[in-house]
């Protein structure tokens, strides 16, 4: 199996918390870019404490209640499933900060984590206030939700965005990287993904490759799985019957999203 393909794992880490992903320098070999998906049981807590890392607390499904000790957030989010497709709310919490997570319900948790210096304000991002932005044209449209685009300036170093990608698409297409610290062409930033799929039997592609090819896997993604890109392009692809739904955390030097296309298949677009 590739080494950029993670599968559930499942892990009770403490009585009503299952650990369901962790990535983390540790086991990726990724500098920028942490995660963790976790499971709460109603009436469960979750703390935590940052060192010089900064956090986007997602609550995928279920709600929840988020302190960080001075700003408290009471039964935030927005859905039961991820397929409902409403944006849904988030938490930004600081470096060296400590934060809470409890329960309301039954909730799937992501916390996305970036390296951070600078200490800035907790904050609810609402996900009302999230407008949902189409994108593409054919089979290669996508809904996204921007949780923390780098227009927002809430965070210093974290990128979180939902994708939304219906039967037959294809997304993060034509082809793009973005490798390269070489602003303002093209900026350095790491990725994670993390699956889901509508029915839930279903399945993806995606395909993380260099120009070089010296990185080239083709993987099977199916539903609960996170796929690593520390380089390279990265198309999805969804068969005929399946909707795809995934949570890409990015970050990097910069806090800039400047990608470039595989030239290859950019007359996609143009065409």
């Amino acid at each position: 199996m590739s080494k950029l393909i993670r599968k559930p794992q499942s892990k009770e880490v403490q009585p009503g918390v299952t650990l369901v992903h962790e990535i983390s320098s540790n086991n990726s070999g990724l500098e920028y870019v942490s995660f963790k998906m976790i499971d709460l049981d109603p009436g469960t807590i979750f703390s935590e404490e940052l060192d010089k890392i900064e956090c986007c607390v997602v609550a995928v499904t279920g709600n929840i209640t988020v302190t960080d000790g001075e700003e408290t957030f009471e039964n935030i989010g927005t859905r039961q499933s991820v397929f409902e497709k409403k944006p849904t709310d988030s938490v930004y919490v600081s470096n060296d900060r400590k934060f809470e997570v409890t329960a309301i319900s039954k909730a799937r948790v992501a916390l996305c984590y970036s390296p951070s210096e600078k200490q800035l304000p907790t904050k609810l991002i609402r996900g009302a206030d999230i407008k949902p932005e189409h994108r593409g044209k054919g089979n290669n449209q996508r809904m996204v939700h921007n949780i923390l685009p780098d227009d927002d300036p809430s965070a210093n170093s974290l990128l979180v965005v939902e994708v939304f990608t219906e039967s037959g698409n294809w997304s993060s297409y034509p082809p793009h990287k973005h490798d390269q610290d070489n602003l303002p062409e093209e900026s350095m930033l790491e990725e994670t993904y993390y699956h889901e799929q509508d029915p839930k039997q279903g399945f993806v592609f995606q395909r993380v490759y260099t120009d070089d090819r010296s990185l080239d896997e083709t993987m099977t993604v199916e539903n609960g799985d996170m796929v690593i890109v520390p380089k390279g392009y990265h198309p999805v692809g969804v068969p005929a019957g399946y909707t795809s739904y995934y949570l890409n955390v990015m970050a990097g030097p910069q806090r800039i999203w400047k990608f470039n296309n595989d030239s290859d298949h950019e007359w996609i677009i143009n065409s």
